[in-house]
């Protein structure tokens, strides 16, 4: 009975992670149309009268704003381009200060927001975490950064109800994505850290802040020129 049981258990695990393998190699070339995020917000219930609606229109890497996908870079995560995926210094430095006061800061990769936002749900848990682990791990094998900062762009959320850099600058800037300045592109990124309260435009002073810091972050950090698929191999 056990031993049949440990059979069971083995096989699903199995085909889970063989489902897990093959979805991450299936999204190194087809557009994330939907992800669990999505989903979960249409359904959550909102105090709001509003109907939920729901944006989002994919859109390749080369109609992105090169100055959106620096903005994201010098906001969220600068050493994308370096890392393998999970940032450690960053990491300790988050865990520093979070045993110092009680707001909570993340120290999360650009490569591990888009293994969540695409393969998991938004909740705090260590199940959550070590799955994000386990896909960030996959991505970053699989997947070229140009590819990773892609579907990251193409599936972040951007505003209630919003997902993605095509959506959102439409509905912040009534403009598409490859049309954005350097300071749009900088108001954008700066409510990613929570985009369903702050506003892109008209921004609060809040916000009008971290968008000259991170407009200021962009000039400092140069020209965006991703790796090669063979020079990401030999750092490997």
């Amino acid at each position: 009975m056990i031993k049949r049981l440990f059979k069971f258990v083995f096989k699903i695990l199995f085909w889970l992670v063989a489902f897990s393998i093959g979805m991450v190699f299936l999204y190194k070339y087809v557009p994330v149309k939907i992800t669990p995020l999505m989903v979960i917000r249409y359904f959550e219930p909102s105090k709001e009268e509003v109907k939920t609606f729901w944006k989002h229109d994919w859109v390749p890497l080369n109609k992105i704003s090169k100055n959106l996908q620096l903005a994201v870079i010098c906001s969220e995560d600068q050493n994308f381009l370096k890392h393998n995926g999970f940032d450690f210094k960053a990491i300790e430095k988050a865990f520093e200060f979070n045993k110092k006061g009680k707001r909570i800061k993340g120290g999360s990769t650009i490569s591990q927001q888009t293994a969540k936002n695409v393969f998991l749900w938004p909740e705090r848990s260590w199940l959550r975490k070590g799955l994000e682990t386990y896909f960030t791990f996959l991505i970053e094998f699989c997947w070229s950064k140009e590819r990773i900062i892609e579907v990251y762009l193409n599936s972040i959320e951007m505003g209630k109800g919003i997902y993605g850099a095509e959506a959102a600058s439409k509905y912040w800037f009534n403009k598409q994505a490859n049309t954005l300045s350097k300071f749009e592109a900088a108001a954008m990124a700066s409510i990613l850290p929570n985009p369903r309260v702050y506003k892109a435009n008209p921004a609060s002073n809040y916000i009008k802040d971290r968008t000259v810091w991170i407009t200021k972050q962009m000039m400092y950090f140069g020209a965006l020129d991703y790796p090669k698929e063979n020079e990401k191999s030999v750092k490997n």
